[in-house]
């Protein structure tokens, strides 16, 4: 297994921390030589490379996806793990903010995937894989603009996988559920209470914990591998048990 992605190139996209630098590593671990882009790709080590980029800028994307494909010599593997969060109803968030949102964690995907194409199109292992959110699929409290953007990314990957099938590109993409990354750990902090808030997001995964980034990193390396040449359009759920179990108070 370690040498699964050996020849293999891969850009990781919000790849300087949390659930993308996590993917990163593993891939590189399992053979891939990989690159990243993010804002500040300061905790990026070699052997893997990095790449300063701003999803929401076209002309950004554009120059850091040409540079990542020169510098590996090709692209087999595009991870589009970039985003951002927001908390809320629909009554919390102005447009600017909801066209803020849309505009990373949607657009984004659409910016690196329409720069990516030309080059995974080379590849004879094509494959693209977005992360999603169990918020595409569960109505999650104070979570409207987040799930919003997260239900387009469901329908983008499933778009996506129609168009190019043909071409020999596979695109799925990974449901986490809550994950104990950066961005939970900020979103914690603004809580009133912080202890009571992690408990509560812990109790409403069945499994009684958040999940890990490097589970939902595991997640993505399969998706992206040859092992996975049969699938496509999929979305995988790394949650807890959150989408599909129902189960009753404990005790009863």
């Amino acid at each position: 297994m370690s040498g699964e992605f050996e020849g293999l190139k891969a850009l990781v996209t919000g790849g300087g921390s949390g659930i993308g630098l996590a993917t990163a590593r593993l891939l590189a671990e399992r053979g891939a030589e990989v690159a990243v882009l993010d804002l500040k790709p300061d905790a990026v080590e070699p052997p893997i490379r990095a790449y300063a980029a701003d999803v929401a800028d076209d002309a950004s994307v554009q120059a850091a996806v040409s540079a990542a494909a020169g510098d590996l010599r090709g692209l087999d593997i595009l991870v589009n793990n970039a985003g951002i969060g927001a908390a809320g109803t629909v009554e919390d968030n102005d447009d600017a903010e909801w066209q803020r949102v849309l505009d990373v964690n949607v657009l984004g995907m659409v910016r690196t995937s329409r720069a990516a194409l030309r080059h995974l199109r080379r590849s004879a292992h094509a494959a693209i894989v977005n992360t999603c959110s169990i918020a595409a699929t569960a109505g999650l409290p104070q979570r409207a603009l987040y799930s919003a953007s997260k239900g387009a990314v469901l329908s983008l990957t499933l778009a996506m996988a129609a168009d190019h099938v043909r071409e020999g590109i596979r695109v799925n993409c990974v449901n986490p559920g809550t994950a104990d990354t950066p961005w939970v750990g900020r979103l914690l902090d603004a809580a009133a209470d912080p202890a009571a808030e992690r408990a509560a997001l812990e109790a409403r995964q069945p499994m009684g914990r958040l999940v890990s980034a490097d589970e939902v990193a595991a997640a993505v390396a399969y998706l992206a591998s040859p092992a996975a040449a049969s699938v496509t359009g999929t979305a995988l759920a790394v949650d807890g048990g959150m989408q599909g179990l129902r189960l009753r108070p404990a005790g009863q």
